[in-house]
């Protein structure tokens, strides 16, 4: 398979908007050529909490699985979940002052985009010794 361009933004709770502390939760793959958009997401509630103590973790959970949703599409996601992949990507990854963000866009290739989730929730969400494999 040739090599394919992805773009992708990594998930960020940002309990405390004002402090701009976060934790990196997830990440979302978007490849035009393949019409990928995908969600992958790993919540670390300890992580968070340190940050904000009293944060409501069922709504946050609630939120984060929006995301997701949105990315499959389809039925029940929504009018946002209607959109083609790429404008649901662009819609997901705008800017935006709430406790959940995207960072920038970034862009890598790869001969299966499909398959670049998981080593991005490697290097950007999952930490060392908490067995997810990260060294």
């Amino acid at each position: 398979m040739p090599t394919a361009i992805y773009d992708y933004a990594v998930i960020r709770v940002v309990p405390r908007v004002e402090r701009e502390e976060f934790v990196n939760v997830g990440v979302v793959v978007s490849c035009q050529t393949t019409g990928l958009l995908e969600a992958g997401i790993e919540l670390d509630a300890a992580r968070v909490r340190a940050l904000d103590p009293r944060i409501d973790l069922d709504t946050l959970r609630a939120h984060l699985e929006a995301i997701a949703i949105i990315c499959r599409g389809g039925p029940g996601s929504g009018p946002i979940g209607a959109l083609p992949p790429r404008a649901r990507f662009h819609w997901l990854t705008a800017r935006r002052s709430s406790i959940i963000q995207l960072s920038p866009v970034h862009t890598g290739r790869s001969a299966d985009p499909a398959a670049v989730l998981d080593g991005l929730l490697d290097r950007m969400v999952r930490v060392a010794g908490n067995g997810t494999g990260n060294p």
